[in-house]
């Protein structure tokens, strides 16, 4: 069993100890030393049933803790008794929503829940946001007293849970870990777990942009533009399980905000080239967002779809009743003057959109859309 395999096994091993009278803190922290056990045991020696085996050991693991532990030792004793037998109650839900409990913040929730429902090390979970492994172990640690109170019964909120994913899938790729392909994997489990069309959703609008991750950045480190991206690249095995999955979602007629957002993502896939790109429908889907969020970013993308349905200057009269301060706003103007034919108002606009990038590629990309203008202007 390779290592994701065995991380598949995480939440139900987690799940068995806490209702077995484990608090979650302490139950986390078993199952994770279980699993490196298993690493260090298994290649050699593996067992018959994985499941069973990481149960037994991360509940000897929590018991060798609590014998330390003085003022739990009344607790040990009643539940050394019982024995380590495997529940087939499937706590997976469960867990997902008190790793995106409401009382956590949004970065506390998705270390909580690559740590506690995705089976990562502290140490990968750190490689992958950059930060410091002690950083990382501190809002851990933090997150789980947070939420070591919490009943383990109690209802969830699928849509916070969905949140949380999604904030994984866009940190995308850093240090040993896939982070975009560990969201799907975790999309994939919580798909079968609970039928929300919201659920199929999210894991349909993942797949549709995974599959043109490849196209995303030229060898040199710039980003590509989706209209600039080699579409015989795109993976069409991913579009297809995509496709499919968001059509049966939207069957239901229970329309969500990701299953608005996978049917845009959708429309682009389906277009064979960007001059063949449907915006008319992609500006309908985008009035199903705005109806269903009322987000100032959803009615920014909306109006450069516009731009692109009805002409530039429909576009920029739509970006002219938003806050000019929102994020993207004066690169959208920048795109939109451009096409509309006025480079030097682009090429100005894109130098101030630049400056306000905190992202470096994105940066890199405005400053060279400028000066290429720039040099046609001179």
């Amino acid at each position: 069993m390779n290592e994701s395999s065995l991380r598949e096994l995480v939440p139900a091993v987690l799940g068995i100890l806490v209702r077995r009278g484990a608090d979650f803190a302490a139950a986390e922290d078993a199952v994770q030393e279980a699993l490196i056990e298993a690493l260090r045991v298994w290649p050699a020696d593996p067992p018959r049933d994985a499941k069973g085996w990481l149960v037994t050991v991360a509940w000897r693991k929590f018991l060798d803790a609590t014998r330390a532990d003085a003022a739990r030792r009344r607790r040990e004793d009643v539940v050394e008794d019982e024995a380590p037998t495997v529940s087939t109650v499937d706590d997976t839900l469960q867990l997902y929503f008190l790793c995106a409990h409401p009382s956590l913040t949004p970065a506390s929730a998705v270390a909580l829940t690559l740590r506690a429902v995705g089976g990562l090390t502290t140490r990968q979970i750190a490689q992958a946001y950059l930060v410091p492994e002690a950083t990382m172990a501190q809002r851990i640690s933090r997150a789980k007293r947070t939420v070591s109170g919490v009943r383990f019964d109690q209802p969830g909120d699928v849509g916070t849970v969905l949140r949380v994913l999604y904030l994984v899938f866009n940190e995308g790729y850093s240090g040993d870990v896939d982070l975009a392909a560990e969201a799907i994997r975790l999309t994939r489990q919580l798909a079968t777990v609970v039928d929300h069309p919201e659920v199929a959703g999210l894991l349909a609008l993942m797949l549709l942009h995974h599959a043109r991750r490849a196209t995303r950045i030229a060898p040199d480190g710039s980003l590509v533009p989706l209209a600039e991206q080699d579409r015989s690249r795109w993976d069409t095995r991913l579009i297809a399980e995509g496709v499919g999955i968001l059509q049966a979602a939207l069957a239901r007629d229970q329309l969500g905000e990701f299953q608005a957002q996978a049917a845009i993502a959708a429309l682009h896939a389906d277009a064979p080239t960007a001059e063949e790109t449907d915006w008319v429908q992609i500006v309908e889907w985008y009035d199903e967002l705005v109806r269903l969020t009322d987000s100032p970013v959803v009615r920014l993308n909306r109006a450069v779809a516009l731009g692109e349905a009805d002409g530039p200057r429909a576009g920029l009269a739509a970006l002219a009743e938003l806050d000019g301060s929102l994020p993207r706003h004066t690169a959208a103007a920048a795109y939109l003057h451009e096409r509309d034919g006025d480079l030097a108002k682009a090429a100005k606009l894109y130098a101030e959109a630049a400056a306000k990038a905190t992202n470096l590629a994105e940066r890199d990309h405005l400053t060279r859309q400028a000066a290429r203008l720039n040099a046609r202007l001179r």
